[in-house]
């Protein structure tokens, strides 16, 4: 287990020194949630009503949860799938078999990378809303304890059902795979729209999946509490969204452990 655990660590620091190599992956997970909120701080500020301003709440503040959520799930489940496909085609995870790695080092690997990584960016995030656009950050502590499980449960789900998803596509299709259904769950998860104007099948929709409870455990943390009766269930549930986002950590680890493949389907 120690052997496992250093090797795993060897490989966060290997990762991390190839991801900040990918220029596009870095541009499209890492900066994309911090751009996007900086052109919907610029573009609805006029639209902030002078109660919701009376409140604390301008329209960088607005969008800040869902795209919090979103950089979440970009630098883990997108990230990961899109580079476990790519390995897996191009022979590098077939050297790696050969090697001492063990399947856990590699997914230990990938967990540093996209914990580290996000963590970076969500403290970019914050700091651009605080100094750029003056958003009011939590000041009591519970809520940055509520931040801190939301964030770990979701990069951890989202890294695991990235290794899984991986295994469903070639490297030259996975992107199309991903980043379809992605999008539309961006649209109906209340990241780009308010969740409140979305229809409530899509809402039933949208509850299915891990998104939708990501943004609502974080507009918990950054919106003010009278905000918490435009949810669903006019609360913010918290120990819903922790059932949920634990229930998905768990599927997708059992799934990533039994689909796993270091090689490519019909390759020796």
């Amino acid at each position: 287990m120690t052997q496992a655990l250093v090797l795993g660590w060897d490989r966060t620091v290997l990762e991390l020194k190839m991801y900040a190599r990918e220029k596009e992956s870095v541009f499209f997970s890492f900066l994309s949630p911090i751009l996007l909120l900086t052109l919907f701080a610029v573009v609805f500020a006029a639209q902030v009503d002078e109660q919701a301003r009376s409140n604390g709440m301008n329209a960088a503040r607005y969008f800040l949860p869902g795209m919090a959520a979103v950089g979440v799930l970009l630098t883990s489940f997108q990230t990961v799938a899109l580079t476990v496909a790519l390995e897996r085609d191009d022979g590098t995870l077939k050297r790696l078999r050969s090697t001492p790695m063990s399947p856990v080092s590699y997914f230990l690997g990938k967990v540093g990378l996209v914990l580290l990584s996000s963590v970076a960016q969500l403290a970019l995030l914050l700091v651009v809303a605080r100094l750029a656009f003056d958003v009011q950050l939590p000041t009591d502590a519970s809520r940055w304890r509520t931040l801190g499980w939301v964030f770990t449960l979701s990069a951890f789900a989202g890294t695991v059902l990235g290794i899984a998803y991986s295994s469903i596509a070639s490297a030259r299709s996975i992107g199309v795979v991903v980043a379809g259904p992605l999008l539309v769950l961006q649209f109906i998860s209340g990241v780009f729209i308010p969740f409140e104007n979305v229809p409530d099948w899509l809402k039933q929709l949208a509850a299915i999946f891990p998104l939708k409870w990501i943004a609502q455990g974080m507009r918990s943390v950054f919106y003010p509490d009278s905000m918490a009766t435009k949810e669903m269930a006019g609360a913010w549930e918290h120990s819903r969204i922790a059932l949920v986002l634990t229930l998905w950590a768990v599927s997708g680890l059992v799934l990533c452990v039994t689909t796993f493949r270091w090689f490519r389907r019909g390759s020796v």
